[in-house]
């Protein structure tokens, strides 16, 4: 699923929510073809694995025919000291098992670590690849359950199910070789039930598959669902709604029950049609080895090898049978990974182009927005706003202020029309010279678990490297030192990502402080001081008098004394960005718009 790159257009990120769509189409050789390159690195340890199951699985082999050799030879004679030889063969013949089955398990236990240990990396990295929309699109939950879960499935698969069914391979192989050489008619029909075997599976294989891939799906749906109920539990507490996450966990949960159920009897429906199977070889070679015997064209010895081939051919395929759901449950889950990392981002950098008035902050272009699925936001729309000024978009909710702001910090790109930034086009900076440009503060601003001073420094490339020392004289100099004293352990004070024992203006001090250390060309305050206390208000307008003058500021908010200072105010409605030509003008905009909506 490769999404192609469309540099002025919103993809449509939703992850597949289809399980039929999800886990068909495709052969199971060519999903593990795909699994491959994860394999790429561990070449050598491949061999090694391989050279021990080879050992192991030569030794299995070997086993039958020195029991059957040694009963014809001094059971049936009576010569119980080459019984004893014999033993002794067969001993060293199980410690030679033991030893290259042990090999292949630590192997490949190591290179299931190693493989995880690449694949959750590299989809972690994707994720952070890919824009705003994608998140917007789909649940934190899930993509948790895409790391966590479905990366574990196939560790599980190479680290023991992969070793696993390649040393099945070569005993079932080699089992079937060593009946058919000894006696084809007898070798023949042993295999016979193999062959309703393969049938059965051949019929069947889809089938497991999407069973396991609804089944990780809704297990994805329930870590979605818990994941929301905890973030949002304060609200579930103040409006005593736990009835309604708790009938909404029990759906999810529930579903998910009834999906894992399923996909437990999808997976272990082969073992009792194997262990039938396996029944049913050994009935005939007893029934049928014995009227040899009885002929005189078979020997007890010979029957004794030949049922223990049989356990060796059959055995290996019960043990597939769970290897095989084990395998179907891997490749459903790496059709949810694959998913992710094939996509790409549709905020592609463009190559610099011709540069416009670089005196202008922020230029749009008959600009056009709309996502996926959803009605036009934004329509044809053209505006400036010069540097070292100060702007307001000011709207009914759901006019298209903030889209308007996140097309100015490019979390997208508009649909049609262009976004020029300090006479660039948007689309050819860089995610670097974009942050570098362009500050974008929230009403709830994001903080990492750490200390006030290691938040102040998140993020700026020119700072990062800075002691705490360092950073309170930089903070001194930029003339920042009495909102640092608003914490009571200065910059050593703790922060969680929870934002627990710091008030909400805290949180926007450290947020102003990051954005004003910066020296953004282009500074967004979306609804930023909606939720502070008049002190706290006062203390972060300050801050903005310190950033640089030739810095425009863009400011959201619905509170009319937040932007009374503006020098041009927009009114964002309806498709449209209108310039207001004063604050009464604007006011009329806002009763007008309230009217409509």
């Amino acid at each position: 699923t490769t999404l192609s790159v469309v540099p002025t257009a919103m993809n449509n990120y939703a992850l597949r929510t289809n399980q039929e769509d999800g886990a068909k189409g495709e052969s199971i050789f060519t999903t593990l073809r795909k699994l491959l390159p994860l394999l790429a690195q561990e070449g050598p340890l491949l061999a090694a694995a391989l050279f021990a199951v080879l050992i192991n699985s030569a030794l299995t082999i070997l086993v039958p025919i020195l029991v059957g050799d040694a009963v014809d030879k001094y059971i049936v004679t009576h010569q119980y000291h080459g019984v004893l030889v014999y033993c002794g063969w067969l001993l060293l013949t199980f410690f030679g098992m033991l030893g290259s089955g042990y090999a292949q398990t630590r192997i490949m236990g190591a290179v299931g670590q190693r493989v995880l240990f690449r694949l959750r990396g590299s989809l972690f990295n994707k994720l952070q690849e890919l824009p705003i929309a994608f998140f917007n699109q789909n649940k934190a939950g899930d993509l948790i359950s895409r790391i966590n879960n479905d990366t574990d499935k196939l560790n599980q698969l190479f680290s023991r199910s992969l070793v696993q069914f390649v040393g099945n391979i070569f005993i079932i192989i080699g089992a079937g070789i060593a009946m058919v050489s000894v006696n084809s008619r007898l070798g023949g029909a042993a295999l016979i039930p193999a062959a309703g075997l393969i049938v059965i599976i051949a019929l069947t294989t889809g089938w497991v598959k999407r069973t396991n891939f609804k089944s990780l799906q809704t297990l994805g749906g329930l870590s979605a669902e818990i994941q929301e109920s905890l973030e949002n539990f304060r609200v579930i507490i103040a409006f005593n709604r736990r009835d309604y996450f708790r009938n909404r966990f029990a759906e999810v949960n529930e579903g998910n029950y009834k999906a894992a159920l399923v996909a437990g009897v999808a997976n272990n429906t082969y073992v009792p049609v194997f262990g039938l199977a396996s029944n049913a070889g050994t009935l005939i070679v007893v029934a049928y080895g014995l009227s040899l015997i009885s002929t005189g064209a078979f020997s007890y010895g010979l029957l004794v090898s030949y049922l223990s081939y049989v356990n060796r051919f059959y055995d290996p395929l019960r043990q597939m049978a769970s290897i095989w759901s084990d395998l179907q449950t891997a490749l459903a889950g790496w059709d949810r990974i694959s998913e992710i990392l094939g996509m790409k981002s549709d905020l592609a950098v463009l190559p610099a182009g011709k540069k416009a008035d670089e005196k202008l902050a922020v230029e749009f272009r008959k600009v056009g927005f709309s996502y996926p699925g959803g009605k036009q936001v934004l329509s044809k729309v053209s505006f400036e706003m010069a540097r070292g000024k100060t702007y307001a978009l000011v709207g009914p909710t759901g006019g298209g202020k903030t889209t308007t702001a996140s097309l100015i910090a490019r979390l997208f790109d508009p649909t049609e029309g262009q976004v020029w930034i300090t006479g660039h086009d948007a689309r050819t900076l860089t995610p670097e010279e974009r942050a570098k440009k362009v500050g974008f503060i929230l009403q709830d601003p994001f903080l990492f678990s750490g200390t006030v001073g290691e938040n102040i420094l998140y993020g700026n490339s020119e700072i990062a490297g800075l002691s705490t020392k360092e950073l309170a004289e930089l903070i001194k100099k930029e003339k920042l030192e009495k909102l640092v004293a608003r914490f009571d352990q200065g910059l050593d004070t703790p922060v969680s990502s929870t934002g627990e024992g710091i008030s909400l203006g805290q949180k926007q001090l450290i947020a102003f402080m990051r954005a004003v250390l910066r020296h953004p060309q282009v500074l967004i305050l979306d609804e930023a001081t909606a939720n502070v206390d008049t002190v706290t208000e006062q203390l972060l307008e300050e801050i903005l008098t310190l950033l640089p003058k030739e810095t425009t500021i863009v400011i959201i908010a619905h509170r009319l004394n937040t932007i009374e200072n503006a020098d041009g105010i927009f009114f964002v409605n309806g498709g449209s960005v209108t310039l207001a030509g004063s604050m009464a003008d604007a006011v009329k905009m806002l009763s007008s718009g309230a009217r409509k909506s």
